[in-house]
């Protein structure tokens, strides 16, 4: 279950629970709420590790992306070096190996590039659970705190027998 729903099902709770009389304050089953709130707890971080092992993909793929481009580039050096030593081709190898090199490093800026995106995307999409996670529990928290205030005493009833 989505931790969101979660938290909304917690509210839901908490705002069914029996109020106390003259008071703001209202019986919960304690054990229920601890029991909604644990299995909360091992639900959030399942959303922490997809965000771990998003930023350990990252790496990965920046770390495969500068061991590409340091292939390249030796590759382009070693040839750069192989044509430099012929004499009839010197200038000609210079500027294949330049090219090499260049597009070596292109390359390498473009890995690094569309890593960034993939990675800021990601990041984005947690940042935007996790704002809508944190607006979720204010909403819970301001109705709970709106239903302490407001209380749920009614004086022509008399109070009935405690919930435990």
């Amino acid at each position: 279950m989505d931790p969101l729903d979660r938290i909304d099902e917690i509210i839901v709770f908490v705002e069914g629970a029996r109020s106390v009389p003259m008071s703001r304050n209202c019986m919960i089953d304690r054990a229920d709420l601890i029991g909604q709130l644990d299995e909360l707890r091992h639900e959030l971080p399942d959303e922490m590790r997809r965000s771990a092992a998003l930023l350990e993909e990252r790496d990965k793929i920046l770390a495969a992306g500068r061991n590409e481009a340091e292939r390249i580039i030796t590759e382009g050096e070693a040839e750069h070096s192989r044509l430099v030593s012929v004499n009839e081709v010197t200038v000609s190898a210079e500027h294949e190996a330049a090219r090499i090199v260049a597009e070596a490093r292109s390359d390498a800026q473009r890995l690094r590039e569309e890593v960034d995106d993939y990675v800021d995307t990601a990041l984005a999409n947690f940042e935007q659970f996790l704002t809508r996670s944190l607006a979720s529990i204010e909403r819970g928290r301001d109705k709970m705190h709106a239903l302490r205030e407001i209380g749920s005493f009614v004086p022509d009833q008399e109070p009935g027998p405690l919930p435990f």
